[in-house]
């Protein structure tokens, strides 16, 4: 059974949907199985030591967890058309996986929501993938060959899934949404298989 790591921060729960919606996709390829984690807010002024482990959700990604994981799944709000601060750290901190290669040749792929329609949605998705080349991992996107994509009016590109949150006050994926958010984790799981049986 392979492991793919889908890492994300959210902080009003639409990207943390679309981490669910991508893990379903990943738990529905045959022979993987998704891990989902988050990663810590950080802010300028330190009062105390965060805990270790949130109080609720899924748990702190690790760099073990990196290591280990046959392929990436990364996602983040809109922060100014770029990846939001909690995220830019988590992997701020992994040169040393960085140094040792741990990450090269892996699958991955990235996902974000934005409040409004044009809120940076593909500078966001092209800013995660940064880290991920500079690791050497193969970069994993959606197809035009998915329906869903070109009748999406909300979120989704050929950069990753995505999400267009708008004023919700209750976080709603529409169907389009779903769809581009699993396909995006089967896609990145079904390579992860594919490379591990060469």
């Amino acid at each position: 059974m392979l492991d793919i790591l889908v890492i994300y921060y959210s902080r009003k729960g639409a990207t943390a949907e679309l981490a669910r919606q991508v893990s379903r996709g990943v738990d529905s390829v045959a022979g993987a199985r998704s891990q989902l984690r988050t990663v810590p807010a950080v802010t300028a002024v330190v009062e105390k030591q965060a805990p270790s482990v949130p109080t609720d959700g899924p748990v702190y990604a690790t760099h073990e967890d990196l290591t280990r994981c046959a392929a990436l799944i990364v996602g983040s709000p809109t922060r100014f058309g770029n990846m939001a601060a909690p995220l830019k750290h988590f992997f701020d901190g992994t040169s040393a996986l960085w140094l040792s290669g741990a990450l090269a040749g892996k699958p991955a792929a990235v996902f974000t929501s934005t409040q409004t329609m044009h809120g940076g949605q593909e500078t966001t998705l092209l800013s995660m993938m940064l880290p991920l080349l500079h690791h050497g991992m193969y970069i994993v996107g959606l197809p035009y060959t998915e329906a869903a994509l070109r009748q999406t009016r909300g979120g989704g590109s050929p950069y990753g899934a995505s999400h267009v949150a708008g004023d919700e006050a209750v976080v709603r994926l529409d169907d389009h949404e779903k769809a581009l958010a699993q396909l995006l984790g089967r896609r990145v799981a079904d390579l992860a298989i594919r490379l591990q049986a060469r």
